[in-house]
């Protein structure tokens, strides 16, 4: 044991944050099966043509037999064929990368959402979104992930569909509907010519059957530690009435997707460092999209041990490191959503703000759905609706309410607006740019919707209570915003520690807390 661990710490100053894998420091990695570098990279090994996880249980392959990939993508790319045993489909979707290729995190976050279904065609458009060249963009993807946008697509859509085959009783014809493939037969030579064998042969045997409206159950793994209370909290401070509720240890929602209605509830399985996803839905094809919302609103991909390490070299942010360890950003499940809670939570509390929300649904939204889970009832209505709406009854200034028209209609006139698009700095500047949005909505927008790990909304009034010295004597949000210039690329997990830490408004001086 003490071996494996010197050899992990040895690996471990050579293999983070790199961009050319060494092939002895990932050796020493693959020799330790330290879950510190599960996700991180994974070894193709020439004398079987298989790629495996470096926390794979089988015995450990001779050095001059490994090669060393940086997404599961690149060792497929180089014919390798994923492991049975280890199972890559089911490593941590870690962005460890994304302090240094922030272009590259953008892509992976719309890949995930459907952005390349349509194949080679779809990269030009992704670039564009992403405001930088086609072949700029590949090279980025062959510098931090080794294989090209097309092959991180076409191995997510295999992988995704090896882990319903086996973690769920879904039909195999609908499995093929719900990765992406455009046929069945497609499908089942995929998986001939990846797995040598056909996909039903991959199905676990001994799984028992799931009743008709037990829904599709999936567990995503996570790098530890994760903070599940803090998210918890975070949620059920929040849940707007009828649409999202914290029951117990678990999370539940309303999912309105592609014209369908359903439901989504999401626990924790902290021995297994998974979160345990049950997605009701009747439309299949929605399920990757789904997946991809809950993997942003619970911030599964975050390499928390690497952003708290980099936070924590600053010495005031170190003890709140220390205090929550595994204290996570949480993102929105949508992002018209979002943008319209942080309009209605300007210059309120959390708790007013979670009452106007709960007013609005029921103003704005469809008629309650029935045959929901408990406390569910309605879905957040959407921008065309809010657009047509009689906001009156609300009983917010008029500027807000306009505010809340402007951000229907905008969302209306560009269907990319809550994407990411150019740099951080030009997605800031679009949202500013509507009615009623400055400078802290759209920082706290592109926070939790845009998943922009570096904004910082400075100017709120609790960061700044958090950030006040011993004496009391808060920063001005310019000098906080240049104390947090340290903390870049993650000052969005910066903020959430000081969120987090926020001593609340003294007596007779109620302020605002929107973290």
């Amino acid at each position: 044991m003490s071996e494996n661990r010197e050899r992990a710490g040895r690996a471990d100053d050579t293999v983070r944050g790199m961009d050319l894998l060494d092939t002895d420091a990932c050796y020493r990695a693959l020799q330790s099966r330290d879950a510190r570098f599960d996700g991180r990279l994974f070894v193709g090994v020439t004398s079987t043509g298989i790629y495996c996880r470096p926390v794979c249980p089988a015995r450990t392959p001779k050095k001059e037999n490994c090669t060393f990939h940086a997404s599961a993508a690149a060792a497929q790319e180089e014919g390798f064929r994923p492991c049975l045993r280890c199972r890559p489909e089911t490593a941590p979707d870690l962005a460890s990368w994304r302090g240094t290729s922030n272009t590259v995190s953008r892509a992976l976050a719309l890949i995930a959402e459907g952005a390349l279904d349509g194949g080679e065609a779809g990269v030009d458009a992704l670039a564009e979104r992403l405001g930088v060249g086609d072949r700029q963009l590949r090279r980025l993807f062959k510098q931090h992930l080794g294989a090209t946008p097309v092959a991180v697509a076409q191995t997510r859509r295999v992988l995704f569909a090896k882990q319903l085959i086996q973690e769920t009783r879904m039909p195999l014809s609908q499995v093929a509907l719900a990765s992406g493939f455009g046929s069945i037969r497609r499908f089942n030579e995929t998986f001939q010519a990846l797995y040598q064998r056909a996909p039903g042969a991959l199905r676990r045997k001994s799984m028992s059957e799931e009743p008709a409206d037990a829904g599709v159950t999936l567990r995503l793994r996570y790098r530890p530690p994760y903070d599940w209370a803090a998210m918890l909290a975070y949620l059920s401070a929040r849940a707007i009435e009828g649409v999202e509720r914290v029951h117990g240890t678990s999370y539940l929602r309303t999912v309105s997707q592609d014209g369908a209605v359903g439901t989504v509830e999401v626990s924790h399985e902290p021995g297994r460092n998974n979160l345990v996803v049950c997605i009701r839905f009747a439309r299949v094809q929605s399920l990757p999209a789904i997946v991809a919302r809950v993997r942003r609103v619970f911030d599964v991909g975050a390499d928390i041990e690497a952003i708290g390490e980099h936070l924590s070299k600053d010495p005031f942010l170190a003890g709140l490191v220390a205090q929550r360890p595994g204290l996570r950003a949480p993102g929105a499940w949508d992002g018209f959503e979002l943008a319209v809670r942080a309009i209605l939570g300007q210059q309120v509390t959390v708790v007013a703000a979670r009452g106007l929300a709960g007013r609005l649904v029921a103003l704005c939204s469809e008629a309650p759905v029935e045959g929901l889970p408990t406390g569910l009832t309605r879905v957040f209505p959407s921008p065309e609706r809010m657009a047509r709406a009689d906001l009156g009854a609300l009983g917010m200034p008029s500027a807000r309410k306009a505010a809340l028209k402007a951000m229907a209609e905008a969302a209306l006139a560009d269907p990319l607006l809550f994407q990411p698009f150019g740099t951080v700095e030009e997605g800031i500047a679009r949202l500013r740019s509507i009615r009623g949005v400055g400078e802290w909505t759209a920082q706290y927008i592109a926070l939790r919707a845009l998943r922009e790990t570096d904004a910082f909304p400075a100017s709120d009034v609790a960061l700044l209570r958090s950030a006040a010295t011993d004496e009391g004597a808060r920063p001005t949000p310019e000098a906080l915003l240049r104390r947090a210039e340290p903390w870049r690329p993650w000052r969005a997990y910066a903020a959430q520690h000081l969120w987090a830490a926020d001593p609340g408004p003294r007596p007779r001086l109620p302020e605002v807390r929107h973290g």
